[in-house]
């Protein structure tokens, strides 16, 4: 059956190849030749980041800013020191040559960089470069110099608008589509790194969608070795056209190669709204979430990438008044599937306040859909929490006491349910999963408690897949699973 097989095959089979070697193209280079990429290609390369570079220098600006603390005020002298030298050559002799020089003011400089958005002499920046100055000059790229003033600045993304007056032959930088990059694509940093102007880098880029890096509370960064340094802050990255892809916010100090930008299109918005008011308005659900680990899917039954959980639900807010409970895991928003904190923080941040959205939750096994009106996000944070000091948990590692009326004031809390973390072992379960004295805990296994009785009555109901908390901390509250010890 092979042999006939193959005489069937064979016959068509040289067909086949015989009309392929005519119509195929030409096949992969050797990996010899691969390796010896033409003159040509090389300078064409090269020619392309000069053209990047001198069209774009134009746009990019130095930025110096000073602050200026006064010193102390100095003691007056001692009285019981006047005598008759004194009053013969009098005060200013002494002050002058026996105390300090007059008191002046100290001046603190930092150096950034900016590029222009706007011929009417709009500057994007980082709010870090000039959150604290008294002062800003700016540099531009023919060495004319200008007084700047901000015009708004947004912490929670590190970007701020600057502007200088009276500015001629300002050339804007083109602003790209950081949603299109990929990795692996060139990219170019043109900055101002330790005072040295206009200096340009080249790299590619290394990952995108960075977040958890701890340097803002939105965070989608694009990850690039091309050198960025101090002084780059506010810079931009850009890509092979010469078109802004991301504005050049960190570095990881301890690693080379190491950078971190704001996405252009993240900055396109924030931008439009500081120009236009000053301040950037953001919607708001009114709820505090945290992301699912295995222990916390496993205990409300969906997967650990499926969704966010609703760790606490503020009063009056609009998740409140849209029935949303703590505990809820928020599936999908308008039928986009949600997939992680920084996400959802994102989406709900750009959606216009006043605007409906339907929300998918997980509550108790069953899948809700419910519609809420996004509102705006109040400007004022969360107070933090203070700690406290004395009935246990064994096998879970810690021990909590009663919730005095003095402890409730403390915490910020209005009502009189839960218990304090008191004591916690350093090397138990609780200390591991992160659980700290001082934490308030609301709930054990979705029940509250009132009191250390009722605390206890539910740990020794406590299933052996963990101990489910809830968890009141820093103005709000989180889920948090601990697991006995074994033995």
């Amino acid at each position: 059956m092979l042999t006939h097989t193959r005489r069937l095959v064979l016959p068509g089979l040289v067909c086949f190849l015989v009309g392929a070697a005519l119509i195929a193209p030409a096949p992969w280079p050797s990996a010899a030749a691969a390796a010896k990429p033409s003159v040509e290609t090389l300078q064409a390369i090269q020619e392309a980041f000069v053209e990047v570079a001198e069209r774009v220098k134009p746009s990019v600006v130095n930025i110096n800013t000073t602050q200026k603390a006064r010193p102390p005020r100095r003691p007056p002298l001692d009285p019981s020191l006047r005598g008759p030298f004194r009053d013969f050559f009098g005060e200013d002799f002494f002050e002058r040559f026996f105390r300090e020089g007059p008191r002046r003011d100290l001046e603190r400089r930092s150096l950034g960089s900016g590029v222009i958005v706007d011929q009417q002499g709009f500057i994007l920046t980082n709010n870090h470069v000039t959150e604290r100055a008294d002062e800003i000059q700016v540099t531009l790229a023919d060495k004319r110099t200008f007084k700047a003033t901000v015009v708004g600045s947004d912490p929670k993304t590190d970007l701020a608008i600057i502007r200088i007056e009276k500015a001629t032959g300002l050339v804007p930088a083109r602003l790209g589509n950081s949603d299109v990059i990929r990795i692996g694509e060139w990219a170019i940093a043109i900055g101002n790194p330790f005072g040295l102007a206009q200096t340009v880098t080249v790299g590619v880029i290394s990952a995108t969608g960075r977040s958890n890096v701890g340097i803002t509370a939105y965070e989608d960064f694009i990850q690039t070795d091309a050198s960025i340094n101090p002084g780059n802050s506010g810079g931009p990255l850009l890509n092979i056209r010469g078109e802004v892809i991301g504005i050049n916010t960190a570095i990881v100090a301890a690693g080379q190669g190491i950078g971190f930008a704001i996405p252009v299109n993240m900055a396109k918005g924030i931008k439009d709204m500081l120009i236009a008011q000053g301040r950037v308005v953001r919607g708001w659900l009114g709820v505090q979430i945290q992301g699912l680990t295995e222990d916390l899917a496993a205990q409300f039954g969906v997967k650990p990438d499926e969704g966010v959980l609703i760790a606490n639900v503020l009063k009056d807010g609009p998740a409140e008044k849209a029935g949303l409970k703590s505990g809820d895991v928020i599936l999908e928003i308008d039928g986009s599937k949600v997939s992680g904190v920084s996400q959802l923080q994102r989406f709900i941040a750009g959606v216009p306040p006043g605007k409906q959205v339907n929300l998918k939750v997980r509550r108790e096994g069953r899948d809700l859909t419910l519609t809420l009106a996004v509102a705006e996000m109040p400007t004022e944070e969360p107070v933090a929490a203070a700690l406290p000091e004395g009935e246990g948990a064994g096998r879970y590692g810690f021990k909590v006491q009663e919730l005095t009326p003095e402890l409730r004031e403390q915490f910020g809390l209005k009502e009189a349910e839960g218990v304090v973390v008191s004591e916690l072992d350093p090397e138990g379960p609780a200390a591991r999963t992160g659980l700290r004295p001082g934490d308030v805990i609301l709930e054990v296994g979705r029940q509250k408690v009132k009191n250390t009785k009722e605390f206890a009555a539910a740990v020794r109901r406590a299933r052996e897949k963990g101990l489910l908390l809830r968890v009141w901390r820093d103005g709000g509250s989180q889920f948090v699973v601990v697991h006995p010890e074994k033995g």
